[in-house]
Protein backbone atom coordinates (compact mmCIF):
# COMPACT_ATOMS: atom_id res chain seq x y z
CA UNK A 1 0.00 0.00 0.00
CA UNK A 2 1.22 3.45 -0.93
CA UNK A 3 -0.13 6.68 0.57
CA UNK A 4 -0.75 9.13 -2.27
CA UNK A 5 -2.37 12.45 -3.09
CA UNK A 6 -4.16 13.37 -6.29
CA UNK A 7 -5.96 16.50 -7.50
CA UNK A 8 -9.68 17.11 -7.53
CA UNK A 9 -9.82 20.63 -8.93
CA UNK A 10 -8.28 22.83 -6.21
CA UNK A 11 -8.61 20.11 -3.57
CA UNK A 12 -5.77 17.72 -2.73
CA UNK A 13 -7.25 14.26 -2.22
CA UNK A 14 -5.62 11.74 0.13
CA UNK A 15 -5.65 8.11 -0.94
CA UNK A 16 -4.21 4.71 -0.25
CA UNK A 17 -3.18 2.88 -3.41
CA UNK A 18 -3.03 -0.90 -3.16
CA UNK A 19 -0.92 -2.83 -5.68
CA UNK A 20 -1.11 -6.55 -6.48
CA UNK A 21 1.46 -9.01 -5.20
CA UNK A 22 4.29 -9.36 -7.69
CA UNK A 23 3.44 -5.95 -9.07
CA UNK A 24 5.18 -5.14 -12.35
CA UNK A 25 5.38 -1.40 -13.11
CA UNK A 26 5.63 -2.30 -16.79
CA UNK A 27 2.37 -4.26 -16.63
CA UNK A 28 -1.19 -3.27 -17.50
CA UNK A 29 -3.70 -3.87 -14.73
CA UNK A 30 -7.42 -3.52 -14.17
CA UNK A 31 -8.25 -1.09 -11.36
CA UNK A 32 -11.08 -0.45 -8.92
CA UNK A 33 -11.98 2.69 -6.98
CA UNK A 34 -13.42 1.88 -3.54
CA UNK A 35 -15.76 4.50 -2.07
CA UNK A 36 -16.20 4.81 1.68
CA UNK A 37 -19.50 5.23 3.57
CA UNK A 38 -20.74 8.53 4.93
CA UNK A 39 -18.65 9.29 7.98
CA UNK A 40 -15.96 6.81 7.03
CA UNK A 41 -12.35 7.18 5.99
CA UNK A 42 -10.04 5.26 3.71
CA UNK A 43 -8.47 3.31 6.57
CA UNK A 44 -11.77 1.56 7.35
CA UNK A 45 -13.98 -0.62 5.15
CA UNK A 46 -13.06 1.00 1.81
CA UNK A 47 -9.41 0.23 2.51
CA UNK A 48 -10.27 -3.32 3.53
CA UNK A 49 -12.02 -3.99 0.22
CA UNK A 50 -9.22 -2.30 -1.70
CA UNK A 51 -6.63 -4.53 -0.01
CA UNK A 52 -8.61 -7.67 -0.77
CA UNK A 53 -9.09 -6.70 -4.40
CA UNK A 54 -5.34 -6.04 -4.72
CA UNK A 55 -4.72 -9.56 -3.40
CA UNK A 56 -6.72 -10.79 -6.39
CA UNK A 57 -4.72 -8.87 -8.99
CA UNK A 58 -6.40 -5.46 -9.16
CA UNK A 59 -4.89 -2.06 -8.56
CA UNK A 60 -7.25 -0.54 -5.99
CA UNK A 61 -7.62 3.01 -4.72
CA UNK A 62 -9.33 3.96 -1.46
CA UNK A 63 -9.50 7.67 -0.68
CA UNK A 64 -10.89 10.15 1.80
CA UNK A 65 -13.79 12.23 0.55
CA UNK A 66 -13.14 15.87 -0.12
CA UNK A 67 -13.76 17.98 3.00
CA UNK A 68 -13.15 14.87 5.13
CA UNK A 69 -10.32 12.80 6.58
CA UNK A 70 -6.86 13.68 5.27
CA UNK A 71 -8.25 15.22 2.08
CA UNK A 72 -8.44 18.96 1.64
CA UNK A 73 -11.43 21.21 1.24
CA UNK A 74 -13.05 23.76 3.52
CA UNK A 75 -15.21 23.74 5.51
CA UNK A 76 -14.14 20.36 6.81
CA UNK A 77 -16.77 17.83 7.89
CA UNK A 78 -18.99 18.71 4.94
CA UNK A 79 -21.07 15.84 3.50
CA UNK A 80 -21.90 17.08 0.02
CA UNK A 81 -23.28 14.30 -2.22
CA UNK A 82 -22.43 16.19 -5.40
CA UNK A 83 -18.84 16.66 -4.23
CA UNK A 84 -18.69 13.00 -3.23
CA UNK A 85 -19.70 11.98 -6.75
CA UNK A 86 -17.05 14.28 -8.22
CA UNK A 87 -14.52 12.63 -5.89
CA UNK A 88 -15.14 9.31 -7.65
CA UNK A 89 -14.54 10.91 -11.03
CA UNK A 90 -11.30 12.47 -9.74
CA UNK A 91 -10.16 9.06 -8.49
CA UNK A 92 -10.80 7.64 -11.97
CA UNK A 93 -8.79 10.55 -13.42
CA UNK A 94 -5.87 9.56 -11.23
CA UNK A 95 -6.04 5.87 -12.05
CA UNK A 96 -6.10 6.66 -15.75
CA UNK A 97 -2.91 8.70 -15.31
CA UNK A 98 -0.98 5.70 -13.97
CA UNK A 99 1.08 3.99 -16.68
CA UNK A 100 0.41 0.53 -15.28
CA UNK A 101 -3.40 0.89 -15.20
CA UNK A 102 -5.37 0.04 -18.32
CA UNK A 103 -7.60 3.13 -18.70
CA UNK A 104 -10.32 1.00 -20.31
CA UNK A 105 -10.49 -1.45 -17.37
CA UNK A 106 -11.58 0.64 -14.37
CA UNK A 107 -14.43 -0.25 -12.03
CA UNK A 108 -15.89 1.07 -8.80
CA UNK A 109 -17.01 -0.53 -5.56
CA UNK A 110 -18.94 1.51 -3.02
CA UNK A 111 -20.05 0.66 0.52
CA UNK A 112 -23.20 2.13 2.12
CA UNK A 113 -23.56 5.76 0.96
CA UNK A 114 -20.39 5.16 -1.05
CA UNK A 115 -22.41 2.64 -3.06
CA UNK A 116 -24.99 5.27 -3.93
CA UNK A 117 -22.29 7.76 -4.82
CA UNK A 118 -20.57 5.18 -7.03
CA UNK A 119 -23.84 4.46 -8.85
CA UNK A 120 -24.44 8.15 -9.45
CA UNK A 121 -20.89 8.65 -10.70
CA UNK A 122 -21.14 5.68 -13.07
CA UNK A 123 -24.34 7.08 -14.60
CA UNK A 124 -22.45 10.12 -15.86
CA UNK A 125 -18.93 8.72 -16.25
CA UNK A 126 -18.72 5.81 -18.63
CA UNK A 127 -15.03 5.42 -17.97
CA UNK A 128 -16.31 3.29 -15.07
CA UNK A 129 -16.86 -0.01 -16.85
CA UNK A 130 -18.33 -2.12 -14.02
CA UNK A 131 -19.86 -1.37 -10.65
CA UNK A 132 -20.38 -3.17 -7.34
CA UNK A 133 -22.37 -1.92 -4.37
CA UNK A 134 -22.14 -3.41 -0.88
CA UNK A 135 -24.90 -2.56 1.64
CA UNK A 136 -25.92 0.24 -0.72
CA UNK A 137 -27.54 3.39 0.66
CA UNK A 138 -29.15 6.19 -1.32
CA UNK A 139 -28.25 8.83 1.26
CA UNK A 140 -30.82 11.45 0.29
CA UNK A 141 -33.73 9.01 0.25
CA UNK A 142 -32.56 7.45 3.51
CA UNK A 143 -32.34 10.84 5.24
CA UNK A 144 -35.82 11.80 4.07
CA UNK A 145 -37.64 8.52 4.58
CA UNK A 146 -35.75 7.04 7.52
CA UNK A 147 -33.54 3.98 7.82
CA UNK A 148 -36.34 1.58 6.93
CA UNK A 149 -37.78 3.77 4.17
CA UNK A 150 -41.21 3.86 5.79
CA UNK A 151 -41.67 7.63 6.02
CA UNK A 152 -42.82 9.92 3.23
CA UNK A 153 -40.46 12.44 1.66
CA UNK A 154 -42.46 15.12 3.45
CA UNK A 155 -41.11 13.79 6.76
CA UNK A 156 -38.01 15.86 5.95
CA UNK A 157 -39.88 19.16 6.37
CA UNK A 158 -39.43 19.60 10.16
CA UNK A 159 -35.70 19.05 9.82
CA UNK A 160 -35.53 21.57 7.00
CA UNK A 161 -37.44 24.06 9.13
CA UNK A 162 -34.92 23.56 11.93
CA UNK A 163 -32.14 23.97 9.39
CA UNK A 164 -33.54 27.34 8.32
CA UNK A 165 -33.58 28.54 11.92
CA UNK A 166 -30.04 27.32 12.51
CA UNK A 167 -28.77 28.96 9.34
CA UNK A 168 -30.25 32.27 10.47
CA UNK A 169 -28.57 31.83 13.85
CA UNK A 170 -25.20 31.16 12.23
CA UNK A 171 -25.30 33.72 9.43
CA UNK A 172 -27.14 36.59 11.10
CA UNK A 173 -26.61 36.07 14.81
CA UNK A 174 -23.04 34.76 15.01
CA UNK A 175 -23.88 31.32 16.38
CA UNK A 176 -21.30 28.57 16.16
CA UNK A 177 -21.79 26.02 13.35
CA UNK A 178 -23.96 23.07 14.38
CA UNK A 179 -23.00 19.47 13.68
CA UNK A 180 -24.97 16.25 13.48
CA UNK A 181 -23.64 12.74 14.14
CA UNK A 182 -23.49 10.13 11.39
CA UNK A 183 -24.25 7.36 13.88
CA UNK A 184 -25.85 7.58 17.34
CA UNK A 185 -23.29 8.00 20.10
CA UNK A 186 -25.71 6.55 22.65
CA UNK A 187 -28.11 4.11 20.98
CA UNK A 188 -31.27 3.19 22.84
CA UNK A 189 -34.04 0.60 22.50
CA UNK A 190 -35.54 2.54 19.59
CA UNK A 191 -32.33 2.64 17.56
CA UNK A 192 -32.38 0.35 14.50
CA UNK A 193 -30.11 -2.67 14.87
CA UNK A 194 -27.92 -1.58 11.97
CA UNK A 195 -27.28 1.79 13.58
CA UNK A 196 -26.46 0.19 16.92
CA UNK A 197 -23.88 -1.90 15.07
CA UNK A 198 -22.69 1.22 13.23
CA UNK A 199 -22.04 2.88 16.58
CA UNK A 200 -20.05 -0.17 17.66
CA UNK A 201 -18.05 -0.05 14.43
CA UNK A 202 -17.20 3.65 14.31
CA UNK A 203 -17.01 4.53 18.00
CA UNK A 204 -15.17 1.59 19.57
CA UNK A 205 -11.74 0.05 18.92
CA UNK A 206 -13.43 -2.26 16.39
CA UNK A 207 -12.78 0.33 13.66
CA UNK A 208 -12.43 3.69 15.39
CA UNK A 209 -10.14 6.12 13.58
CA UNK A 210 -9.08 9.63 14.63
CA UNK A 211 -10.04 11.05 11.23
CA UNK A 212 -13.61 9.72 11.46
CA UNK A 213 -15.07 12.29 13.85
CA UNK A 214 -18.71 11.13 13.59
CA UNK A 215 -19.95 14.59 12.72
CA UNK A 216 -21.01 16.61 9.72
CA UNK A 217 -22.05 20.22 9.31
CA UNK A 218 -25.79 20.58 9.79
CA UNK A 219 -26.73 23.60 7.67
CA UNK A 220 -24.26 23.10 4.82
CA UNK A 221 -24.72 19.33 4.51
CA UNK A 222 -28.40 18.60 5.10
CA UNK A 223 -29.68 21.03 2.47
CA UNK A 224 -27.55 19.18 -0.09
CA UNK A 225 -28.32 15.68 1.17
CA UNK A 226 -32.12 15.99 1.36
CA UNK A 227 -32.54 16.87 -2.33
CA UNK A 228 -30.04 14.28 -3.58
CA UNK A 229 -31.21 11.06 -5.23
CA UNK A 230 -28.33 8.75 -6.10
CA UNK A 231 -30.60 6.63 -8.31
CA UNK A 232 -32.25 9.44 -10.27
CA UNK A 233 -32.52 8.35 -13.93
CA UNK A 234 -30.71 5.07 -13.18
CA UNK A 235 -33.11 3.29 -15.54
CA UNK A 236 -31.81 5.24 -18.52
CA UNK A 237 -28.30 6.42 -17.67
CA UNK A 238 -26.73 3.37 -16.00
CA UNK A 239 -25.46 1.26 -18.88
CA UNK A 240 -22.66 -0.60 -17.10
CA UNK A 241 -23.04 -4.03 -15.50
CA UNK A 242 -23.77 -3.87 -11.78
CA UNK A 243 -23.40 -6.32 -8.91
CA UNK A 244 -25.47 -5.50 -5.81
CA UNK A 245 -24.54 -7.25 -2.54
CA UNK A 246 -26.57 -6.88 0.65
CA UNK A 247 -27.56 -8.81 3.74
CA UNK A 248 -30.97 -10.39 4.23
CA UNK A 249 -31.21 -8.91 7.74
CA UNK A 250 -30.12 -5.38 6.80
CA UNK A 251 -32.62 -2.61 7.42
CA UNK A 252 -31.14 -0.96 4.32
CA UNK A 253 -31.94 -3.93 2.05
CA UNK A 254 -34.84 -2.03 0.48
CA UNK A 255 -32.40 0.34 -1.20
CA UNK A 256 -30.47 -2.51 -2.82
CA UNK A 257 -33.67 -4.18 -4.02
CA UNK A 258 -34.95 -0.86 -5.36
CA UNK A 259 -31.71 -0.32 -7.25
CA UNK A 260 -31.87 -3.83 -8.67
CA UNK A 261 -35.48 -3.39 -9.70
CA UNK A 262 -34.88 -0.09 -11.44
CA UNK A 263 -31.56 -0.77 -13.20
CA UNK A 264 -31.86 -2.00 -16.79
CA UNK A 265 -28.20 -2.70 -17.46
CA UNK A 266 -26.80 -6.22 -16.88
CA UNK A 267 -27.38 -6.74 -13.16
CA UNK A 268 -27.18 -9.21 -10.34
CA UNK A 269 -28.54 -8.97 -6.80
CA UNK A 270 -26.80 -11.16 -4.22
CA UNK A 271 -28.63 -11.24 -0.89
CA UNK A 272 -26.48 -12.99 1.71
CA UNK A 273 -28.55 -14.86 4.26
CA UNK A 274 -28.23 -13.60 7.81
CA UNK A 275 -26.13 -10.56 6.98
CA UNK A 276 -26.83 -7.17 8.54
CA UNK A 277 -25.84 -3.84 7.02
CA UNK A 278 -22.65 -3.52 9.07
CA UNK A 279 -21.56 -7.15 8.72
CA UNK A 280 -20.18 -6.27 5.28
CA UNK A 281 -17.88 -3.62 6.73
CA UNK A 282 -15.44 -5.91 8.50
CA UNK A 283 -16.92 -9.27 9.56
CA UNK A 284 -14.77 -11.80 7.68
CA UNK A 285 -17.63 -14.21 6.91
CA UNK A 286 -19.57 -11.52 5.08
CA UNK A 287 -16.74 -9.43 3.63
CA UNK A 288 -15.24 -12.57 2.14
CA UNK A 289 -18.59 -13.46 0.54
CA UNK A 290 -18.88 -9.99 -0.96
CA UNK A 291 -15.32 -10.20 -2.30
CA UNK A 292 -15.99 -13.69 -3.64
CA UNK A 293 -18.84 -12.19 -5.68
CA UNK A 294 -16.99 -9.05 -6.72
CA UNK A 295 -13.74 -10.64 -7.92
CA UNK A 296 -15.22 -12.80 -10.72
CA UNK A 297 -17.62 -10.00 -11.59
CA UNK A 298 -14.80 -7.50 -12.07
CA UNK A 299 -12.59 -10.13 -13.71
CA UNK A 300 -15.30 -10.72 -16.31
CA UNK A 301 -16.26 -7.14 -16.97
CA UNK A 302 -12.80 -5.59 -16.73
CA UNK A 303 -11.18 -8.22 -18.90
CA UNK A 304 -8.57 -7.12 -21.44
CA UNK A 305 -9.77 -7.06 -25.02
CA UNK A 306 -8.48 -9.94 -27.09
CA UNK A 307 -6.63 -9.24 -30.31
Amino acid sequence: MEAITFPNGPIAMAGNLFLPAGFDPEGSYPAVVTVHPGGGVKEQTAGLYAAKLAEQGFVALAFDASFQGDSGGEPHHLEDPYARVEDVRAAVDHLQSLPYVDPERIGALGVCAGGGYAVNAAMTDYRIKALTTVSAVNIGTSFRRGWYGTDSDAAAVPTLQALAQQRTAESAQGAEPAYLPYVPAEPDENTPRDLVEASEYYLTPRAQHPNAKNKFLFTKSVSRIFTFDAFHMVEDLLTQPILIVAGSDAGSLWMSTELHGRARSPKRLRVVEGGTHMDFYDVPKYVDQAVAEAVPFFTEHLAAEQD
